[in-house]
């Protein structure tokens, strides 16, 4: 018999399936060992050696794993096909054998399976191989790296930059994107243009829209109709003449569809189409892949095995028909950046297995799969064959041009099961046209202007920044889940609407980084780097002489910022943001000088909090502030009677300015009344964006939900200091997003307010999920808590492993952490279970004595 090693409980019982009774298949629960978070993990004095620890919750595994070690003289690693599955097996065979768990003699294997299916975890046993040293340098070159980088960088910028938190060396970059994002968008200026569009109808009635593209004999450009003169002038122009069909052109096209996904492409598509975030993405892929539904999905490839693409044809060819089916399959390659990483497309294992067919509760995971099938079953499916009409139209003396688009699909193909989705919204020339001849005349229905203006660039989405990234070379596969989260995570970034949005912190963090260490956060470098990361994993490079060469100039860097005080970095910062912090006024006055007092100069400030605002100079004597974002003219438009929005109950509603920000007021202050009702604007909600709608919406907080079904007393939605909340009685929960304070039902409410810990005691919060009985025992159930889920039985609470899924948590493994937990405190039993317990408790009073003559001594200490 051989022990063999694979990450996750799930994999492990799903493997446990294929190979039977012969094997023994064991949990590591991912990395088993780390980097301890202290200064010298890596020792740069001493060749970059690394000192790793076994963390607390991995000594058990450990454990498990050598007890059957003594038993079966043979270890078999199978866990992910990548450089940290590799990374893993490496950990697992160094940790034990300095445990002596494995002996000189001990068979060690190494397999790998690209699907976790029986012909695939059969045929990697008959294939074993040594661990992969290379890719295993590659781990340690980029564990070493983040380490140096977040270690060292860190304490500089909790030393300089007050608020902020921390910094890494791929995080940083990805900041620095979304961060220069914003400032394109605070810097774009709107430029007006006008466009006219006709209504024309056919000689038999049938009408179409045309859009003028010529005019006085002269091509059209996008800014030609500036102004609304320019654009009447046009439609008048348009109105005067005859109109008449000048030219038809019918041209055939083809659209082919998008190749298989890889781990870019699907946490994209997820994004754009379901509003999933990477992280949710990767995990729910994690647990198809774990159920053996789907390939490996960390990878850079695109290719797809040819019995795949073999029966990827049959089931097209018998759920829609052989005119569906291409005369040859479809082959996708492309050039991995990393070879380690270069594994098959994301597919199904089994593409007979449609979505119907799906053997999985889990909503999120069956949309997923749904996904990955359909793109699958695209990909080899014939192309979509179109005729795409343009049709000239003109005046006789030719001073005006107009232009109809359109197009017909004459075979949909791949688009009868799937189209892929965009990220912003573009204009689509695919609707039908009328039938149209040369000379057709065309009578005038409707003559319309439309005012435009030019947009800035949009932010982030987490699947446009993803896009990016991989474009600039930064991150891998494995990498992009967790860099979006930790920004997140560290309050640099906020998401709003699906948009990912710099908080006042993150900006400064990236302004300083950019300013004191400006190589480390060069696109080009850290994608190059990453380069260097592939050339070790390939064997073509040292990872030491790579640390190597980094540190000498990273340490460098860091201690050229030992010198810097404070007050040096905000001026730096304050003169670096100038042109957004301080853009020209309208009067053409100093930007710099406060519009309050007339003589103090305006600064960059930070809070405690990490956040920062633009004050007076003469601080106390000038107590003038006003937020980042918000200009010195939009400010004195909200400062004093502040911006009208409009009118209710016969009170002016207005927008205003103060100390802490915008907010809105209902009528004005007078000597009887001088606090009228008044409502900040909440995080994420822009100023232009606030109209008399909006304005009513926050002044009739808070907003009743109804009464509390068990007592009648009334629930409350509204926004605190803390953020968006519900209120029942003396308790409050919070809710995830502003807009739900509006929206939030009865249901809802209560189930937010009962999952809230009240004071001294936590309230009885409904269970993620109910696992049953305990063989000893006492309900199991998975929960909520504040440091993640936790399986609870009785008094024992036993936390659950980060690779392990709330929803997946079977009964056997919930017992087997109890269990654990259980023996850490001395118990093999949940104490409320065991009532006699107590009685010879009570007969122990030789326990007692040794504790009272130990007394003296412990005033003596």
């Amino acid at each position: 018999m051989a022990v063999v090693v694979v990450e996750s409980p799930a994999k492990a019982k799903t493997i446990n399936k294929y190979l039977g009774a012969g094997h023994t298949v064991l949990a590591s629960y991912g990395h088993v060992r780390d980097l301890p978070p202290k200064d010298g993990s890596v020792d740069t004095e001493h060749d970059f050696d690394m000192k790793w620890e076994v963390a607390s919750d991995s000594r058990k595994h450990l454990k498990a794993i050598s007890d059957a070690l003594k038993e079966d003289n043979e270890l078999i690693l199978a866990t992910d096909p990548d450089r940290e599955g590799e990374a893993i097996s490496w950990h697992l065979t160094e940790a034990l054998t300095k445990s002596r768990a494995l002996k000189k003699t001990t068979p060690v294997k190494r397999v790998v399976f690209n699907a976790i299916t029986k012909s695939a975890v059969t045929e990697a046993m008959k294939n074993p191989r040594d661990v992969d040293m290379p890719l295993v340098r590659a781990y340690l070159a980029r564990r070493a790296l983040d380490y140096l980088v977040g270690f060292n960088l860190s304490p500089v910028l909790w030393r300089k930059l007050p608020g902020a938190k921390s910094a890494g060396r791929v995080q940083s970059v990805c900041l620095r994107l979304i961060v220069e994002r914003e400032m394109e968008i605070e810097a774009f200026r709107a430029q007006e243009y006008w466009s006219v569009e006709a209504e024309l109808a056919t000689p038999r009635g049938a009408t179409f829209t045309a859009k003028l593209v010529s005019l006085a004999g002269k091509k059209l450009d996008k800014f030609d109709l500036n102004n609304e003169s320019a654009a009447e002038m046009a439609v008048q122009a348009v109105t005067s003449r005859d109109l008449a069909v000048t030219s038809v052109e019918a041209k055939p096209a083809s659209r082919n569809p998008s190749a298989p996904f890889m781990t870019s492409t699907l946490q994209q598509e997820a994004s754009r189409k379901f509003g999933m975030g990477a992280k949710h993405c990767m995990s729910t892929a994690q647990r198809l892949y774990e159920a053996g539904y789907i390939t490996y999905m960390r990878t850079d490839g695109i290719d797809m095995a040819p019995e795949a693409v073999m029966s990827a044809r049959d089931v097209i060819k018998d759920r829609y028909g052989a005119e569906y089916v291409p005369k040859s399959p479809r082959m996708y390659k492309n050039k991995a950046k990393n070879a380690q990483e270069a594994h098959e497309c994301i597919r199904p294992t089994d593409m007979a297995v449609s979505p119907d067919k799906l053997r999985v509760s889990d909503t999120d995971q069956r949309k997923l799969y749904d996904l990955i099938w359909k793109r699958t079953i695209a990909g080899q499916m014939e192309a979509a064959r179109m005729e795409r009409t343009t049709v000239e139209i003109g005046s006789k003396d030719g001073q005006v041009g107009l232009r109809a688009t359109g197009q017909v699909v004459l075979f949909d193909g791949f688009l009868k099961v799937y189209e892929e989705g965009r990220d912003d919204v573009v204009d689509d020339d695919d609707k039908r046209l009328p039938q149209l001849s040369e000379g057709d005349k065309t009578d005038k229905r409707a003559v319309t202007p439309e005012q435009h203006f030019t947009q800035p660039p949009p932010r982030y989405t987490e699947a446009t920044l993803v896009k990016r990234m991989e474009e600039l070379g930064i991150g891998r596969p494995s990498t992009y889940a967790s860099i979006v989260t930790t920004i997140q995570d560290r309050g640099y970034v906020i998401k709003d609407k699906n948009r990912l949005m710099p908080e006042d912190k993150g900006r400064l963090v990236t302004i300083f980084l950019v300013n004191y260490f400006r190589r480390y956060l060069e696109y080009d470098f850290t994608a190059a780097l990453e380069g260097q990361l592939d050339d070790i994993s390939a064997g073509q490079a040292d990872y030491k002489e790579v640390l190597e060469k980094f540190w000498r100039d990273f340490s460098a860097a860091i201690a050229e910022t030992s010198e810097l005080r404070i007050t040096e970095v905000l001026d730096k910062i304050d003169e670096v943001l100038a042109p957004q912090l301080y853009p020209p006024r309208e009067d053409g006055s100093d930007p710099r000088v406060c519009p309050k007092c007339g003589e103090g100069r305006l600064h960059l400030k930070t809070a405690r909090s990490g956040g920062a605002f633009i004050g007076c100079g003469n601080y106390p004597e000038c107590r003038f502030t006003r937020p980042l974002g918000v200009t010195d003219d939009a400010q004195a438009e909200l400062s004093g009677d502040g911006k009208l929005l409009g009118h209710d109950a016969g009170d002016p509603i207005s927008l205003r300015t103060g100390r802490f920000g915008p907010y809105v007021q209902r009528g004005e202050a007078t000597k009887e009344d001088p606090k009228p009702p008044r409502a900040s604007l909440p995080k994420g909600w822009e100023v232009d964006s606030i109209d008399l709608e909006k304005a009513l919406m926050l002044l009739s907080l808070p907003r009743p939900v109804g009464p509390h079904p068990d007592d009648g007393e009334l629930i409350e939605a509204g926004i605190g200091r803390y953020g968006p909340f519900v209120k029942h009685g003396k308790k409050y929960a919070n809710l995830p997003e502003v807009d739900e304070v509006f929206t939030i039902g009865m249901n809802r409410a209560v189930e937010v307010l009962a999952a809230k810990q009240t004071r001294g005691r936590p309230a009885a919060a409904a269970p993620l999920k109910e696992l049953g009985e305990h063989p000893d025992g006492g309900a199991l159930a998975v929960m909520k808590g504040r440091y993640g889920p936790y399986v609870k039985w009785d008094k024992i609470n036993a936390t659950l492993p980060k690779e392990m899924e709330p929803e997946t948590v079977t009964l056997e493994q919930a017992v087997e952490l109890v269990n654990a937990k259980a023996a850490t405190k001395g118990k093999k039993k949940a104490p409320a279970k065991k009532p006699a317990a107590k009685k010879p408790a009570a007969k122990k009073p030789a326990a007692k004595k040794p504790a009272a003559a130990k007394k003296p001594d412990a005033k003596k200490d």
